[in-house]
């Protein structure tokens, strides 16, 4: 059904609720009134929790709405489009052309046996829009505005022979080649680590402004948001809790809520308490080498990704690795808890060796070494309660039974904050925030020293994982917890940790204490890492100059020089082409892998920082704004 055209106003949303039925089968919204609209050319967001209501708002708009949910509305129109007055087959036509989706995972929109052109443009054909020879140029030219590599090329390559970022990019082509009315983001950005992140957006934002793209931009991130959206809706519960301009709503938010997530935007760092002086470290690495596929005679594997690292962990301390995805972050913890058996170095357990191999490690071993997985719905099993769960290492570590091991069981549940009646439930019954207490309760059941935590926040909205980190914080000081803390999210490890490694293909390129080595980093790799993370300030990426892009584990493992010379902006070319990096000591007590002095790294950095130097642009935005009940 075709209505009335409004020139000004290209998405109008009144008193839109979403139904769901409970266990009991009665009927409970899950939104409720929300009411908003979108101008031609704006972009707009919904910021809020997981299970605020945001996708489920988000797809409503294209007239879907998951098994066993109705959605109702007083007005539910995009362009000249009733939404609601759609039949099944004008819905078909509708989405695709119309309202186009990007979704949170590019890998799983797209088909890994095809190639990545005929994929882009099939939507024109499905809607019959033009010939095939147009879709193709038309995408090419969208794989240019989008800063897509060889984009003549790329179209022929398989969805896995491109990084994430560009996969992520090859998306909004296909989404944006119909022309749509409306264009929906859904965490496009979030599993992106932060220098890929910046240049996604920076891409997005560019045709989005080029071409007067109308769009709807769904995250919890309010930095990553503050970057694209003329105007922010904050939801809870499925409310709308205020909506304003987005320098207005960053600056002076009216709603204590959109204060809570502003504050969880940017976690203060957790007190630490005093690691215990001990004559041998916790843990011990020393030339650690490691990687994937068979073992060459030289007894290297065929794909190296760790490369003569060295790191000690205290008793009682939290130790953070960060880095770019593809480092070797999760590499080390897997080697670390004898999951991947190493091709050279040693391991030590407060100086007991440790076999390569996980099951050539004596229980006590195995039990003092705990690992925390980043995807809770992977690492529990589906067809296992809570109680079975958490259970089955206090029966395989302690031997507890019966009454004993409901009665520990429910004390680990209380100390992850978790309420005892969640232990018949099944992890399909449990929040996102809550599957991650469950796996760290498992992980806890065997009263560890170390603890490995591998991403375990980035799933999570920032409000739950500030709540894990919290925990986490806690658990140290209550038990002795010893962290390593794996993150690509360096707000987060200058929230818990102690001492920061920074990895770059495979190899450390600067490490030291929290405060000495994120305050100033000395090593350009730091740097670019620090000055990627998005800030909560409208215009920051504008301000923010092009990040080199990387070239990969394979690629930086088998050059003879620095692997980080190709992006590196103080490179020494005869030098750091051809010689490894040495390792140096600050004067702050850093330690980093660089031929360059450390004099002469700060005075490159001071010059750098004194042509950045300029205030942030004044806000342009003049579109209408959300009208918010």
């Amino acid at each position: 059904m075709n209505l009335p055209m409004d020139t000004e106003t290209a998405v109008e949303v009144a008193d839109l609720s979403v139904m769901a039925a409970d266990s009991a089968g009665a009927r409970r919204p899950i939104v409720d009134g929300v009411s908003f609209t979108i101008a031609r050319g704006e972009v707009a967001a919904l910021i809020g929790e997981s299970g605020s209501g945001k996708t489920t708002i988000a797809l409503s708009l294209m007239g879907f709405a998951r098994t066993g949910c109705r959605i109702a509305a007083t007005r539910l129109r995009v362009g000249r489009t009733d939404v609601l007055a759609l039949k099944r087959r004008e819905l078909a036509a509708f989405r695709g052309r119309n309202v186009c989706y990007i979704a949170q995972s590019a890998a799983a929109a797209f088909n890994p046996a095809r190639r990545i052109l005929p994929q882009v443009i099939e939507g024109t054909a499905i809607h019959r829009l033009m010939s095939r020879a147009a879709a193709e140029a038309k995408a090419i030219a969208l794989f240019h505005a989008l800063a897509l590599p060889d984009p003549e090329g790329i179209g022929a390559r398989f969805p896995h022979q491109v990084s994430g970022g560009q996969l992520q990019r090859l998306l909004a082509a296909m989404a944006l080649i119909t022309e749509p009315e409306l264009l929906i983001l859904d965490e496009p950005t979030t599993a992106l680590d932060v220098t890929t992140q910046i240049e996604v957006l920076r891409a997005f934002k560019r045709v989005v402004r080029e071409r007067g793209v109308t769009a709807l931009y769904v995250s919890h991130d309010l930095a990553v948001v503050a970057q694209i959206a003329d105007r922010i809706a904050v939801l809870r519960d499925g409310r709308m809790q205020e909506a304003a301009q987005t320098s207005h709503l960053i600056a002076a938010p009216e709603h204590p809520y959109t204060a809570s997530l502003l504050a969880a935007a940017a976690p203060t760092p957790r007190a630490a308490p005093a690691a215990a002086e001990a004559p041998v470290p916790l843990l011990d690495i020393r030339g650690l080498v490691a990687g994937y596929g068979a073992v060459r005679s030289s007894g290297l594997p065929t794909v190296p990704v760790l490369h003569n690292v060295d790191l000690s962990i205290r008793q009682g301390s939290a130790f953070g690795v960060v880095g770019e995805s593809g480092c070797g972050k999760s590499t080390l913890a897997r080697v670390i808890a004898g999951l991947l058996p190493p091709a050279r170095g040693s391991i030590r357990l407060e100086g007991e060796s440790l076999a390569g191999r996980a099951a050539a490690r004596t229980r006590e071993q195995l039990r003092r070494i705990q690992i925390v997985f980043q995807m809770p719905d992977v690492a529990l099993n589906p067809a296992r309660t809570v109680a079975r769960i958490i259970g089955r290492p206090l029966v395989f570590y302690h031997g507890l039974s019966g009454a004993a091991l409901r009665r520990r069981t429910a004390e680990l549940l209380e100390l992850v904050h978790l309420p005892t009646s969640l232990a018949a439930r099944y992890p399909g019954e449990l929040s996102g925030g809550q599957k991650q207490r469950v796996n760290l309760a498992r992980a806890l059941a065997a009263e560890p020293s170390l603890v490995l935590c591998d991403e375990v926040t980035s799933a999570l909205d920032t409000v739950i994982g500030a709540q894990i980190l919290d925990l986490l914080a806690e658990l140290r000081e209550r038990l002795g917890l010893s962290y390593l803390f794996i993150s690509h999210d360096l707000a987060t490890v200058r929230a818990l940790c102690d001492e920061v490694m920074v990895l770059y293909a495979g190899r450390r390129v600067e490490s030291g204490r929290r405060d000495t080595l994120l305050r100033r980093p000395v090593h350009p790799y730091t740097e670019l890492l620090l000055s990627s993370v998005p800030e909560l300030r409208p215009g920051w990426l504008e301000m923010v100059p092009p990040v080199p892009a990387a070239r990969g584990i394979a690629a930086g493992m088998g050059g003879r020089g620095c692997p980080f010379f190709p992006r590196c902006p103080h490179g020494i070319p005869d030098l750091c082409a051809r010689e490894p990096p040495p390792l140096r000591m600050l004067a702050k007590g850093a330690e980093i892998a660089c031929h360059r002095s450390e004099e002469d790294l700060l005075a490159l950095q001071s010059q750098k920082s004194a042509t950045a130097a300029m205030p942030p642009p004044a806000s342009v935005s003049t579109c209408r704004e959300l009208q918010c009940p």
